[in-house]
């Protein structure tokens, strides 16, 4: 497995228009195209790359949401040998498929707890999309 490139920041919101704002007056990033998940957000992109993807949150604190850096993500090849590597390590993780874009993704923690998501593309090793 190698890794490519730090992907994107996902970042919980229950202010998602002040974020946008800010984020496009402030820093001059864009908001474009975001797949159809089951959760409202934006994303703002520096150029060709998502960079920043917002997630509404009704509120802090409501229902466990906790408003902040929910994960960092990285690109990589090599989805069979990082999953044969967790395994390897008994590291707990989660394998999710993006709706319509395909791309997948390997979600696991840290040993402090902290959000790693690891994206792999669609035609990247055999692994079962879950």
């Amino acid at each position: 497995m190698t890794l490519i490139d730090l992907d994107h920041v996902n970042i919980r919101t229950a202010r998602g228009d002040v974020l946008v704002r800010f984020y496009q007056e402030v820093l001059g990033l864009e908001v474009g195209p975001r797949p159809p998940f089951s959760f409202d957000g934006t994303w703002l992109y520096c150029g060709t790359k998502a960079a920043i993807h917002l997630v509404e949150i009704e509120s802090p604190g409501a229902g466990g949401g906790i408003s902040g850096i929910e994960h960092f993500a990285f690109t990589a090849s090599g989805l069979e040998a990082f999953l044969d590597r967790l395994r390897g390590a008994e590291v707990a993780y989660e394998l999710r498929t993006v709706p319509d874009w395909g791309i997948r993704q390997v979600h696991l923690r840290d040993p402090d707890g902290n959000h790693v998501e690891v994206a792999f593309a669609p035609d990247d090793g055999a692994a079962p999309a879950a």
